[in-house]
């Protein structure tokens, strides 16, 4: 066995380890039938509904997984993250479940309503006037100087493994799925589901789905290494940000995604807004941004079962209203 298949299968066997144990903490998500975005895709489309997950997202799992891990005496320090939301609620939650203390590292420019939510969860949230990338970097910085744990949003196989779990369900509630859509940032919800999904169902399809204005990992991934590059503003600011240079998605993602799609801010609020009228949800830009890839490659799935990642829900209001309108 190749040391990267030897790799797989031991995240594989995380996730699994993790599916066992999270429960009833984390919930296990429906996945439901989107009778319109069927009918505009002729395929058939089913939600997976990780906006009804904890905090509202996806991160839930992961954060979880991660605290549910570390040993007693570190607990007790606490942890540093870097977040622009949704991890940095799902890890405060998670700490708040487990007794743990968070501090959240965060840029300037973040959505109000995502760090109040993570400081009424009882988090320490520390703003920096600077991009994503360089927020994580120094979050990660402190972490060492102060001797605590940095949770990577995305770049740890314990915080993958917690959202591989979410692959595993979509096995469980469809085993014959032809294609899962799942929007990617730094990559570790699709490095988890991919894991999960090509160990239990080798032939679906593992479609990664990125924001045009905001593509880092893609490009990367087509450029063979990491690299750095200016992002445009994306409502999908769940997955807006720079990788880490060492991060372990980048391979993850080289040996498990069957293909890359990008998709316009256009097409990102025309798919929030079919899924706001159709099934009657909120879902955040990233969430779009899933539902947006779908519905561009819907033409190669035509009469076959496709499931897409609805990652979020948190949005501000004003700001949803703005884009479907």
């Amino acid at each position: 066995m190749s040391a990267n298949a030897n790799a797989l299968l031991s995240l594989y066997q995380a996730i699994c380890e993790a599916h066992q144990a999270l429960r009833p903490q984390v919930a296990v998500t429906p996945l439901t039938y989107s009778t319109r975005l069927s009918a505009l895709t002729k395929c058939s489309v089913y939600l997976k509904c990780e906006h009804l997950q904890h905090t509202g997202s996806f991160k839930f799992r992961g954060a979880s997984n991660k605290l549910r891990l570390l040993p007693a005496a570190q607990r007790t320090l606490g942890v540093i993250t870097a977040s622009s939301g949704n991890h940095g609620q799902a890890l405060a939650l998670a700490g708040q479940v487990l007794g743990v203390p968070v501090t959240v590292y965060t840029t300037t420019s973040a959505s109000a309503y995502k760090l109040d939510a993570m400081r009424a969860l009882g988090a320490e949230v520390v703003s920096l006037d600077t991009d994503p990338l360089s927020v994580e970097l120094e979050a990660a910085r402190q972490a060492q100087t102060q001797g605590k744990p940095f949770v990577s949003p995305y770049n740890d196989l314990e915080v993958i493994a917690g959202q591989g779990t979410i692959g595993i369900e979509l096995f469980e509630q469809a085993p014959d799925l032809d294609a899962v859509f799942v929007a990617v940032g730094g990559g570790g919800m699709i490095s988890g589901i991919g894991a999960a999904l090509r160990a239990l169902n080798p032939n679906v399809d593992i479609i990664g789905c990125w924001p045009a204005n905001a593509p880092t990992l893609q490009r990367s991934l087509e450029a063979g290494e990491i690299i750095e590059m200016e992002e445009d503003q994306t409502i999908s600011d769940g997955t807006a940000g720079g990788v880490e240079p060492d991060s372990i998605t980048f391979p993850l993602c080289q040996s498990l995604l069957t293909r890359t799609v990008l998709v316009s801010e256009a097409e990102i609020t025309a798919a929030m807004r079919d899924v706001a009228s159709g099934d009657r949800w909120i879902i955040e830009g990233a969430a779009g941004v899933a539902v947006a890839g779908m519905q561009k490659l819907a033409k190669e799935y035509r009469g076959k079962r496709v499931a897409v990642v609805v990652c979020g829900r948190n949005i501000l209001l004003d700001k949803f209203l703005e884009a479907v309108q």
